[in-house]
């Protein structure tokens, strides 16, 4: 894309059947010299930032583009702009649009229109039936670089935005979390259970099909059931304790994970090992496909995949600290004397030479956390936030700086529960008899009560409190239904994650105020 390779990790999204497609229809079209494709499919490569180059290829090749995008995306969970129901042309979950693209004889200036068709199935369907084409039901759009967006965009924030430095580029040393394909057997709340499960595995004398049946393991394409048992024979059982190690989940969620390749899909090493010793990073999605965006976190924990949304989203990390290649070989015994910055010197002395004295890594880390908490930054720059990842504006005011990362330190503190402000929490845990058991969560909003069955509540739990999510999960509601039919063993941490939301969106207003003032006064790169 302009000129340049697009720099895509895992460019997988542009190997699917469709996109071959229309490369094989805009190559012979080349060859004739003039033409006209007319296909309905996928709708992604409109956005999203992996076909970029594509999406400016086909505009150099055509002279006309026209994009009706019948939208139905049930996987982006797509609504009318109205917030009406939005059902797919087909029985699919992936949104679709019907494109055209037309090439004259002689070579025009390339032009865009877009259409959006929103509502029930029935109704586009009338409407497919009774509309030819027209240029009239098309708005002309003007795709600019660096994402030639095949849809209407607000980008009038662009220019601005694309100068400061993306997440990526501030921690160089990233990955996505990692992924089990098996959490109910290598995930657990109770390590010990845990580790008696993967002993009891190691020693078990079953054939392959008696290990899936008897520990319920799903099989899965490229892992071999038997091959792991095998890799686990040269761990003592004495050891396995070992690689069980405490997993941020889900916000706010710990559990215990066996963390070993024998049976965990990707442990995305490269990445977690880095937190073995529980420091520090932040998490967020390159992409965004809920309605909000609010999917920023931060652990000093490995985490998984998924801890901002289900399985159609990846959430990436980013450590603070790496350890030098030469101490791969021993993760587990990793000192603070072996760690390094993951931040560029560039970008360190460029930050010092603004402040006069050169900031601290976390510093860093606690600005940037303060800054994702935005509501201003993240409603001004939704549209970008939705599609890449997330770029920072540094002020080079250094006492705005620090006062927009002593918010950020706040956040985190709460977010990790270790604040003193958690104490003493806003909610209490109430109610009479012995059944401390979870069986049907009920938000009473005027009682501001939560009941986990018809006897026990907890009490002070504020609307704004139940309702609030992370990434795509209503965070009080989740970690309850995650334990639907066990006791409530940690009433009192609950209580505290209670308190924990409450001071974060106090914490939001503060940094509210204080946020316009960073763009006012922003270092240039």
């Amino acid at each position: 894309m302009d000129g340049q390779p697009l720099g895509e990790r895992n460019p997988k999204w542009l190997q699917d059947d469709y996109v071959k497609f229309l490369r094989f229809s805009q190559w012979k079209i080349q060859k004739s010299g003039y033409g006209i494709v007319g296909m309905i499919t996928n709708h992604s490569y409109l956005d999203n930032p992996t076909f970029r180059g594509m999406r400016q290829s086909l505009m150099k090749t055509f002279d006309e583009i026209y994009i009706l995008d019948l939208h139905g995306n049930s996987l982006k969970k797509e609504t009318t702009p109205k917030g009406g129901k939005d059902e797919n042309v087909f029985d699919i979950r992936q949104g679709v649009a019907i494109s055209l693209f037309i090439k004259n004889k002689k070579q025009k200036e390339s032009q865009v229109f877009h259409s959006d068709l929103y509502g029930l199935r029935k109704n586009k369907y009338d409407w497919l039936n009774k509309n030819e084409f027209s240029k009239d039901n098309y708005e002309k759009i003007q795709p600019q670089s660096p994402y030639y967006f095949l849809v209407r965009r607000k980008t009038a924030n662009i220019q601005q935005y694309l100068e400061w430095k993306k997440v990526n580029e501030i921690f160089p040393l990233n990955g996505v979390g990692m992924t089990t394909a098996r959490d109910d057997f290598v995930i657990d709340f109770d390590k010990h259970k845990l580790e008696n499960r993967i002993r009891l595995f190691k020693n078990a004398k079953y054939d392959d099909e008696e290990l899936h049946q008897f520990f319920n393991i799903n099989k899965k394409k490229g892992w071999d059931i038997r091959k792991a048992w095998n890799e686990l024979q040269s761990i003592p059982d004495s050891q396995l304790k070992n690689f069980i190690l405490p997993v941020t989940y889900r916000p706010f969620d710990i559990r215990y994970i066996f963390w070993h390749d024998s049976v965990v899909w990707r442990t995305v090493k490269k990445v977690m090992r880095h937190m073995i010793k529980e420091y520090i990073g932040i998490i967020c999605n390159r992409q965004i496909k809920t309605k909000e965006i609010n999917q920023f976190w931060l652990s000093n924990l490995i985490v998984d995949l998924h801890i901002l949304e289900t399985a159609h989203a990846s959430a990436y990390f980013f450590p603070l600290y790496i350890y030098p290649d030469k101490e791969k070989r021993d993760i587990f015994s990793q000192s603070q004397s072996g760690r390094e910055s993951n931040i560029p010197q560039s970008l360190l002395h460029k930050l010092s030479n603004a402040y006069g004295k050169k900031p601290e890594p976390e510093d860093i880390l606690y600005y940037i956390y303060g800054i994702f908490y935005s509501p201003s930054y993240r409603e001004k720059y939704a549209e970008f936030l939705r599609i890449d990842f997330p770029r920072v504006p540094f002020t080079s005011d250094y006492s705005l700086f620090k006062e927009m990362g002593k918010f950020g330190k706040e956040l985190s503190d709460l977010h990790l529960l270790k604040s003193p402000a958690l104490d003493p929490p806003v909610a209490k845990y109430q109610g009479k008899g012995e059944n401390d058991r979870i069986e049907k969560m009920e938000y009473r909003e005027k009682e501001k009560r939560l009941y986990i069955n018809k006897d026990k509540y907890f009490e002070g739990v504020d609307p704004k409190v139940w309702h609030y999510h992370i990434g795509g999960y209503q965070v009080l509601y989740k970690y309850l239904k995650d334990r639907k039919g066990r006791e409530i063993n940690d009433a009192p941490r609950y209580c505290r994650i209670v308190t924990a939301l409450s001071k974060t969106i106090e914490i939001q207003e503060k940094i509210d105020k204080l946020y316009p003032r960073v763009e006012k006064k922003r270092i240039q790169f």
